[in-house]
């Protein structure tokens, strides 16, 4: 069992990144909130890892932090979802936000995660609710650099859809605007939501 990975941040883009250690480069795939969190390329990093077996492969996810990485596991023991929605649900909402949701059944608020459903939304709810009630993992609040920054791609990807934009179509502008603004500490909600739309006129 890989349980974490501690090496230099090979190449990374909003879903996946290559860490290097002692020679060996390990890909892993990461929510967007985890990414938002990374330095530069040739950075050291250290990224808490699940690693998910299939018939076919052995696929790596690593997460920024502990709470992340379990919110991830008990996500995945909600029928119908897999990792890739559960990597998908923690790229749109903070886990302190998801779990706050979820155990005031918040069914309106989920659903406006990226991908996620009426039905999906009900199944968190109805699965999790006891469960994370009685949890004894507490999901601190995000950081004001990492609150702020998911507050604008929450806002950024609302304008998206409201443009006529689908929910995929926006989140595939945003993390292309993520990626090209790396650079940027705390991107503005203008400059985040005008750099997704050059992209999402692409599509």
């Amino acid at each position: 069992m890989i349980s974490s990975l501690t090496g230099t941040l090979t190449r990374k883009t909003p879903t996946e990144v290559v860490i290097t250690v002692q020679g060996v480069g390990y890909s892993v795939l990461i929510p967007v909130s985890t990414f938002e969190t990374l330095g530069a390329q040739g950075s050291q990093v250290l990224l808490h890892t699940h690693l998910h077996v299939r018939e076919d492969a052995l696929v790596l996810y690593g997460f920024a932090t502990e709470q992340e990485r379990t919110m991830f596991r008990i996500l995945l023991s909600v029928n119908g979802i897999g990792p890739r929605m559960a990597q998908g649900i923690l790229s749109g909402i903070a886990v302190a936000d998801l779990k706050d949701h979820i155990l005031s059944g918040n069914t309106g608020a989920l659903t406006t995660i990226p991908g996620v459903g009426r039905k999906t939304a009900e199944r968190l709810v109805v699965e999790l609710r006891e469960k994370l009630g009685k949890s004894d993992f507490v999901f601190s609040p995000a950081t004001a650099h990492a609150d702020s920054v998911s507050a604008n791609r929450t806002e950024a990807a609302m304008a998206l859809v409201s443009l006529g934009y689908s929910r995929q179509a926006a989140e595939h502008a945003l993390a292309a605007a993520f990626m090209e603004l790396a650079g940027e500490s705390t991107p503005s909600l203008e400059l985040l939501l005008k750099t997704a739309l050059k992209h999402a006129s692409r599509q």
